[in-house]
């Protein structure tokens, strides 16, 4: 079987306009045997921490070697600098706004270079969509097999942020938020099983989360767990603690939403009744 590059696509374009079929149509037409996987084109718009969210979410998932092109891009047309980031097994190619901070967090080593080479560029080069002109081009030639440093040089101050983690909110409490809204209406939360190893014990102690209108005290392990329109904890697949409901979006049923704060209360507060 001949040699199939695998290119990733992860933006906030949406399935409504041209965008992504253009993206697509210059990549086919530099490299006809690429196989392009979409990702997500339902990033938030302007998101960036979304757009962390989600490449970082998925892109371990891909066989070595796969080129991720991951564009939100608000800064599009400004100084920012478009940017190639190798690891061990993957490309990125992004703009350099912090998108792939989830990633760097995660790859023990990598590799980011200022793109400065527009010969590889689509010309002319749009102000409005680097996505069609800089990074699709540049993913494409990476499927060729260009050579990653003939892109340009190697930096070291690459804009990254770190990802929002739950913090003290007193003994024995703790405040986290939610960091987004899947389509479910499930609340995927910032807290994780080493940030409150309790919640997620096989025999937890009282506890209490306090989210939107409700106060939930049940952890399950499944979705069907869960009675109609109970609103419940769960460990989700992304590692974090979601508020769901079995059938039902829990967002709607809180109130809560992106970047509503979650209220965790353990021992003897929570099994007192105590407020957060």
């Amino acid at each position: 079987m001949s040699y199939r590059p695998v290119i990733t696509l992860t933006t906030d374009f949406g399935t409504n306009d041209h965008f992504v079929g253009a993206l697509k149509g210059v990549i086919v037409d530099i490299v006809p045997e690429a196989q392009i996987v979409d990702i997500t084109h339902a990033v938030q718009a302007f998101d960036v921490l979304d757009g962390a969210l989600a490449i970082a979410q998925a892109y371990s998932y891909f066989p070595n070697g796969t080129i991720h092109m991951v564009v939100v891009d608000p800064g599009v047309g400004t100084t920012r600098r478009p940017i190639l980031a190798s690891s061990d097994g993957y490309h990125f190619v992004a703009p350099d706004n912090g998108v792939l901070s989830m990633v760097y967090a995660k790859e023990e080593r990598i590799h980011v270079r200022h793109i400065t080479s527009e010969h590889y560029f689509r010309q002319p080069v749009s102000n409005t969509f680097h996505g069609r002109d800089v990074f699709a081009p540049v993913a494409a030639y990476l499927a060729k097999q260009v050579d990653s440093h003939k892109f340009g040089d190697e930096i070291e101050d690459y804009v990254k942020f770190a990802a929002p983690r739950p913090k003290a909110a007193g003994e024995n409490r703790l405040r986290g938020v939610v960091l987004r809204v899947d389509r479910f209406g499930n609340l995927i939360t910032n807290v994780t099983p080493a940030d409150a190893p309790a919640l997620f014990a096989a025999q937890p102690a009282a506890f209490k989360i306090v989210i939107g209108s409700r106060e939930v005290t049940d952890i399950h392990a499944t979705y069907a767990e869960g009675g109609p329109g109970e609103v419940f904890g769960i460990l989700g697949s992304m590692g974090y603690l979601e508020i769901v409901a079995n059938r039902a979006s829990a967002a709607q049923i809180t109130g809560a939403g992106k970047s509503s704060e979650v209220g965790i209360i353990l021992g003897e507060a929570a099994a007192a009744g105590k407020g957060a």
